[in-house]
């Protein structure tokens, strides 16, 4: 099992056309290049991506972890969603330093 560790701020995305918003912690520089890295081994292991590119990862933010997947930002890195039971469980909000490890 591959694990990596990065730490990022917590932003909002919102839609332009509905209320509901979500939150998401940007992998990006030496930990996104890692993720990248593993998502290109799996793809030539499986003969195909997961949609969207995504991989499947299992998360932890202090003492929350769950299972999600990330999904690559166009030269961006990857985004890490993070759902509403985790941010209340470590009372993190929007524009917070938050440290995660992903384990693929």
């Amino acid at each position: 099992m591959d694990r990596v560790e990065h730490t990022a701020a917590l932003w909002r995305w919102t839609s332009p056309s509905a209320p509901a918003a979500w939150f998401f912690l940007t992998i990006d520089a030496a930990a996104g290049e890692a993720l990248s890295a593993i998502a290109l081994m799996h793809r030539l292991e499986l003969g195909q991506a997961r949609g969207f590119g995504s991989l499947r990862v299992t998360a932890t933010i202090g003492r929350s972890r769950w299972q999600t997947s990330v999904f690559p930002q166009k030269g961006e890195g990857w985004m890490l969603p993070v759902k509403a039971a985790v941010r209340r469980a470590e009372g993190i909000g929007e524009g917070d330093e938050i440290e995660v490890v992903l384990e693929v």
